[in-house]
């Protein structure tokens, strides 16, 4: 049997660090729902001061560091991306919805065809 290695955080600094970090962002989640009385603008401050400061205190770990790398990119993948224009968009939307009436027609009348067999000719039930 092939085994395969699971990478894992390497140190106990990093797994404190993390932990740490992931309370602080969960603080300033938390802190946004429970000063419900406060400004929106001061509740969005703490919302993203924890945020920050969680992301902040991951980043001196190797997981944090790593993380950040791979959002980056995943950041530079997206803009690679060849996006389509409007009227392309607007052309496949348009064949979708064609193709859904199409099918929609076609289930209502195999429904029916079902119904008038089974009812009608198979069982005699006439309405």
């Amino acid at each position: 049997m092939n085994k395969t290695d699971v990478e894992t955080i390497g140190s106990s600094t990093d797994n404190i660090l993390v932990g740490v970090a992931a309370l602080v962002a969960l603080a300033g989640v938390i802190g946004f729902s429970f000063f419900s009385d406060f400004a929106l603008l001061a509740r969005t401050g703490i919302l993203i001061g924890g945020l920050v400061a969680g992301g902040a205190i991951a980043w001196f770990t190797v997981p944090g560091r790593r993380f950040l790398a791979f959002a980056q990119d995943a950041w530079e993948e997206t803009r690679k991306v060849t996006w389509p224009t409007r009227e392309e968009t607007v052309k496949t939307t348009g064949v979708v919805f064609l193709f859904v009436a199409l099918m929609a027609v076609f289930l209502f009348a195999v429904d029916h065809a079902i119904e008038y067999g089974l009812y009608d000719l198979l069982l005699g039930w006439k309405r």
